[in-house]
């Protein structure tokens, strides 16, 4: 009696097929239930005491993409033990394919998120820098949700083959029309990435100066010492050879200074002495060398080298302005001369 009421055809199928396929379905729910709760539990207990933020990302995927699909999967399997109409079958099939397709653009976009992220930790943070990233997301998630559905349109039969020969015209067009401003896209994703330079630097690229104030997708806009605004096209300032300032650490300065060609040997040799021991004596700066270095037309010159200890122009022109004054003070007292351009003339009587 048992066995005739297992044996029930219910739509093509026995009762006992469907109880199999349900047991199946119950027994992979309760396996992946304590694969989460246990396995999954443990690596993210694990994940939160490590410095790294890999560990946590792979975790997120696995909770937001990989488990649903497991479900997806038993459900799947639990299905191959019944007898389904083709109709029911195919829509199965498609309804697989989009879900495979939406996980697989999530996973792809989870990860550019996180890649973008870890560049930004990586460098200085700032809103110039949040924005252009959070655009250069938006671009490319459009790309990947693009290609996405059309790949799912393809597999559901859609003939997309047109549809796409008719884009890829229309881009070589489109490209061919807009090669300049594509050129400063480009050029800007090179200096987003890159970073040469970044808002806020001291810039020279051959005669112009100053200070950044936008990085833009076409433009960078730069406030110059005179205070008017000088705007670069992107394409230009990768091409160029950029002198960043405000990456500078330490500058080095090389003066020179003449004395009269009446100063005594003693006294030169003694020169490069006093100037070493003024410039050590400023914490800011660092000495190199000082020489007498060679005979002028007017005067006996002497070449000094020493390192500015900061990249800031004001500071170096406080510490040269000390050495300057040191130096008069030391040739006051040593009475040393400083030269001046003069000229000699000798009158011989007859």
């Amino acid at each position: 009696m048992f066995s005739e009421f297992l044996n029930l055809v219910i739509f093509s199928n026995t009762l006992k097929q469907y109880l199999v396929s349900i047991g199946i379905f119950a027994a992979s729910i309760f396996i992946l239930i304590i694969l989460r709760s246990i396995v999954v539990k443990k690596l993210k207990n694990i994940a939160q005491k490590t410095i790294t933020k890999v560990d946590d990302f792979f975790i997120r995927i696995v909770q937001r993409t990989l488990m649903p699909l497991l479900y997806l999967g038993a459900f799947y399997l639990s299905l191959q033990h019944l007898v389904l109409p083709a109709v029911v079958v195919k829509s199965l099939r498609v309804l697989a394919v989009a879900v495979l397709t939406i996980m697989a653009i999530r996973f792809l976009v989870s990860l550019i998120n996180f890649f973008l992220l870890s560049f930004n930790i990586k460098g200085v943070k700032n809103d110039v820098r949040e924005k252009s990233l959070k655009s250069v997301a938006s671009v490319i998630k459009i790309i990947v949700w693009g290609g996405g559905i059309v790949f799912l349109l393809d597999n559901m039969g859609f003939k997309v083959s047109t549809i796409i020969a008719g884009l890829g015209i229309g881009g070589i067009a489109v490209g061919l029309a807009a090669q300049a401003i594509l050129g400063d896209v480009f050029s800007f994703f090179a200096i987003l990435f890159d970073r040469p330079f970044e808002v806020g630097d001291f810039i020279i690229i051959g005669d112009y100066m100053g200070t950044i104030e936008q990085i833009g997708m076409k433009t960078t806009r730069i406030r110059s010492l005179g205070g008017e605004q000088l705007i670069f096209s992107n394409t230009d300032l990768t091409n160029s050879r950029v002198r960043n300032y405000k990456r500078m650490y330490e500058r080095r300065v090389v003066f020179k200074l003449g004395v009269t060609y009446q100063t005594p040997q003693e006294q030169m040799e003694k020169i490069p002495r006093i100037i070493k021991k003024i410039i050590e004596n400023i914490k800011e700066a660092r000495f190199d060398r000082a020489h007498f270095c060679a005979y002028g037309d007017f005067s006996l010159n002497i070449e000094v080298v020493y390192y500015a200890l900061t990249p800031d122009y004001n500071k170096y022109m406080d510490i040269q302005q000390k050495i300057n004054l040191a130096i008069m003070e030391e040739f006051k007292k040593e009475n040393i001369e400083f030269a001046y351009p003069t000229q000699t003339l000798f009158v011989n009587k007859a």
